[in-house]
């Protein structure tokens, strides 16, 4: 018998040879794997959002959770505009900042995208998107940038029209698509096979999507247009449509377009109406609604995250106005005093009737957006969020439109909640002669208007972005109501002025 000591016969040697091949060949796989599988765990695991500690950099990238359910995958939507050019705006850039984004240097996306890493990195609309604005004072100048502000460039209509009518086209298939993105860098073998599960999946989606909207957004219904969105149409025949089945929206509900609405300054908020017809008095209550709005659903939303911003919002300052303000004391002082006698028990905060509803009968404004939020539409939203602890319990219908405060109210045009009126000048100005009584006016642009306070309203095109008309006598677009006595349209020339400059101060 051979011992420990003996040397190991050919056949031996060659057992033990391969035992440890083998051996070095398992190990070397099991590496391999461990390997792999820390790279794909990093790579594609899933629900890892982006992270900003600085909040401004958060409120304008971070997600709120819309990227999670209904994220569009990001390296898709980069190639889009290249692929479809012909379905961009005519005659505007040839990015996403033809539907009037904003776009920092160095970043993938515009401000109000977030990307998350889900397999695939996934792109989501967070709040940033409908409120940030930018203003300047000629063509010529740079815009200045203001957070919180209503997005008025931003057309989410025409960038929403624009991924329908690529779903549609022919050419949107995995081959043409991942050819494309080959352009941008060679994509990982995995990342191709998701790509080709993911391509057709985003085009079901998005005609999925299409189809329910143009359930309101019929041929006859005017165009948002940008700086403006319709709220809650949108809800019902998506997030409520086992409420709402096709064909069930009344003529009277399908429109409900109204302006952006500026978002700083939140505190002094908590417990006014809410919404442009006051529908709901909780500040946290509304801006989950909104997070729906962009995408977000009771499962996606991250609380959290989205909570940062409702802190940050609470206390933002609104915005100095830029262009300084006329330094006669005396004139000061009477806007002051016509603002204590016309405008303050409605528009200041203290003020008696601080975001109460002014019945639609008394305002007379017009009123599809008031009629687009019906007693159905209220209850099944106080059914919605059952067992989550942002329940709606707070929405109501109501008869009017709140009274809003005017903080930064320069920064807020255009004017009434549908943004018909361009300036504040056309504000107190008689209805029938706002606008110089012409029928349209240009808007989405950012040029200021320093004498009126508004935007300029004869803008056709800057920086080769034309602007979007607006006209007055389509239905919801309406700039009538908000005159006579009570609403200041009464006063002097000499009065508005001095009126205007004081409330550029607010």
């Amino acid at each position: 018998m051979p011992t420990s000591k003996d040397p190991l016969t050919p056949v031996e040697s060659a057992l033990r040879r391969r035992a440890v091949r083998n051996w070095m060949i398992a190990a070397g796989v099991i590496g391999l794997l461990v390997v792999l599988g820390i790279v794909g765990a990093k790579r594609y695991a899933p629900n890892r959002p982006v992270v900003y500690q600085d909040i401004i950099e958060h409120f304008k990238y971070g997600s709120i959770g819309s990227d999670i359910e209904n994220g569009l995958p990001l390296r898709i939507l980069q190639v889009l505009p290249r692929m479809f050019p012909d379905y961009l705006p005519a005659g505007g850039p040839r990015n996403y900042t033809a539907f009037g984004f904003l776009q920092e240097d160095g970043r993938q996306l515009p401000i109000g995208f977030s990307v998350r890493r889900s397999y695939i990195d996934l792109a989501g609309l967070n709040c940033a998107v409908c409120h940030v604005g930018e203003v300047r004072a000629s063509a010529n100048d740079k815009p200045q940038m203001v957070l919180g502000m209503p997005a008025n460039t931003v057309d989410l209509q025409a960038f929403f029209e624009f991924l329908f009518a690529c779903a549609a086209d022919n050419r949107f298939t995995a081959d043409h698509i991942i050819a494309e993105m080959e352009k941008d860098g060679h994509l990982f073998f995995v990342d191709r096979l998701v790509y080709r599960m993911a391509v057709p999946q985003l085009q079901a989606g998005l005609l999925k999507v299409k189809s329910q909207l143009e359930a309101f957004m019929l041929p006859a219904h005017p165009k948002f247009g940008p700086g403006r969105v319709d709220t809650f149409n949108p809800y019902k025949v998506n997030q409520y449509s086992e409420h709402y089945p096709p064909g069930s929206l009344s003529a009277e509900e399908r429109i409900g377009t109204v302006d952006f609405p500026a978002i700083w300054n939140q505190r002094p908020r908590e417990g006014l109406n809410l919404h442009w017809d006051g529908n709901n008095s909780s500040v946290r209550e509304r801006n989950f609604s909104a997070a729906f709005g962009a995408g977000a659903t009771p499962r996606g939303v991250d609380s959290a995250a989205f909570d940062r911003v409702t802190v940050w919002l609470a206390d933002l300052p609104p915005p100095r106005y830029p262009y300084g303000i006329f330094s006669d004391r005396n004139v000061l002082a009477r806007g002051e005093a016509l603002y204590k006698e016309r405008c303050h028990a409605c528009h200041a905060f203290g003020g008696k009737l601080i975001g109460q509803v002014d019945p639609i009968d008394s305002i007379r404004t017009d009123r599809h957006r008031l009629d687009s939020y019906t007693e159905k539409l209220a209850k099944i939203q106080l059914q919605y969020g059952e067992g989550y602890d942002w329940k709606f319990t707070h929405f109501r219908k109501t008869n009017g439109y709140a009274n809003l405060p005017l903080d930064g109210i320069w920064a807020r045009a255009p004017y009434l909640h549908n943004g018909s009126v361009p300036t504040l000048w056309d504000l107190l100005t008689p209805e029938e002669q706002r606008n110089g009584g012409r029928d349209f006016f240009y808007r989405g642009h950012t040029v200021y208007d320093r004498e009126k306070v508004g935007f300029r309203t004869d803008i056709e095109e800057v920086d080769g972005r034309k602007s979007f008309r607006f006209v007055i006598s389509e239905p919801g677009n309406g700039n009538r109501g908000h005159s006579g006595a009570r609403y200041g349209t009464d006063l002097s020339d000499e009065d508005k002025r001095a009126l205007i400059e004081y409330m550029k101060t607010l």
